[in-house]
């Protein structure tokens, strides 16, 4: 019997790789036996040509589905979209630049059609190519995270899954407002392969992820799946009250036995600011976390579809490949 393979595909201001990514996954499809393809792209806001190059792949080839939003609302929206319109019995993710290599998508289905596991995730197992900085930070966050977690994060793992129905009905059924795939997709569980491979430069175009925008999305991350920094908020709380009760006692200690006078004001300056600084961390901390929760109670939509194919008179006409 064939099944769909639903290839879900976020693209943000990624015009010149679209024709690229489209044409090697034709190529690499070939080794798929009795598997019919079904291409999701999502639009995220582009304000290049990436929507006009969708287009037209969609009047050549009635097989590509797209979804368009009104603005960009970021790479998780972006997912969770193609998840949700997907509608083959088998869901990819994939980056549009061509990093997640197509080549591996056989052995992904293999892994998950043979129904030995529910999911196949590719994990790159080096970083050559990225500035040091960014891969010896990388490598920190995920120790720390997992050590907050209880969840696993494994390091190198990218947003390309082969999932079965099961798995993408599972994470469809978490519609939180703040999302952080990597982590949803470890809370859900589910038996996963790691197909591994080295890693691969851009086809086209430039990356749109800075360090600031990974170090925020990291933090987001930690609030979403752990509460351990409130917890350690707490404590240090705790202990700088036990170490300003030790300190009060060996003051008056040694003022009564030995008219030892109490230290200047620069010493107690430092203490100020100290302690200071820690009530704005910890208050800090307790922010995220009320501003997640903020945001969740608006229920706001996650993305908002400016345009679908079906909407879109442009590409309905010609006959499917």
């Amino acid at each position: 019997m064939q099944k769909t393979l639903s290839i879900v595909v976020p693209c943000y201001n990624e015009e010149l790789a679209i024709r690229p990514f489209y044409d090697e996954v034709l190529r690499v499809s070939k080794k798929l036996k009795d598997v019919e393809l079904e291409f999701v792209f999502v639009d995220d806001g582009s304000r290049d040509r990436t929507l006009a190059e969708i287009q037209k792949l969609r009047k050549e080839d009635k097989r590509v589905r797209f979804v368009s939003f009104s603005r960009n609302f970021g790479k998780e929206a972006g997912l969770l979209a193609g998840l949700e319109y997907a509608k083959g019995d088998y869901v990819v993710t994939m980056d549009v630049d061509l990093q997640d290599p197509p080549e591996l998508l056989p052995e992904m289905y293999e892994a998950v059609a043979s129904g030995e596991y529910d999911c196949a995730g590719a994990r790159r197992v080096s970083r050559k190519g990225e500035p040091p900085i960014r891969s010896f930070f990388a490598g920190i966050y995920y120790k720390i995270i997992n050590r907050l977690s209880n969840i696993e994060m494994v390091d190198g793992v990218r947003d390309f899954r082969l999932m079965d129905r099961k798995m993408v009905d599972a994470v469809l059924s978490m519609p939180e407002y703040n999302r952080y795939s990597k982590g949803i997709f470890s809370f859900v569980g589910f038996k996963t392969k790691w197909v591994e491979f080295e890693h691969v430069d851009r086809v086209a175009g430039e990356t749109h992820w800075s360090f600031w925008k990974l170090f925020v999305y990291g933090i987001e991350a930690i609030c979403a799946f752990s509460t351990v920094p409130l917890v350690l908020a707490a404590v240090l709380g705790l202990l700088f009250c036990f170490i300003a009760f030790v300190m009060v006692v060996v003051i008056i200690w040694k003022t009564l036995a030995f008219g030892d006078p109490v230290g200047g004001w620069p010493s107690m300056i430092c203490a100020v600011l100290m302690m200071g600084g820690l009530q704005l961390m910890a208050l800090g901390v307790i922010g995220q976390y009320l501003a997640k929760t903020y945001l969740e109670t608006k229920r706001r939509p996650i993305y908002i579809v400016r345009t679908t194919e079906k909407d879109d008179k442009t590409v309905n006409d010609g006959e499917a490949k």
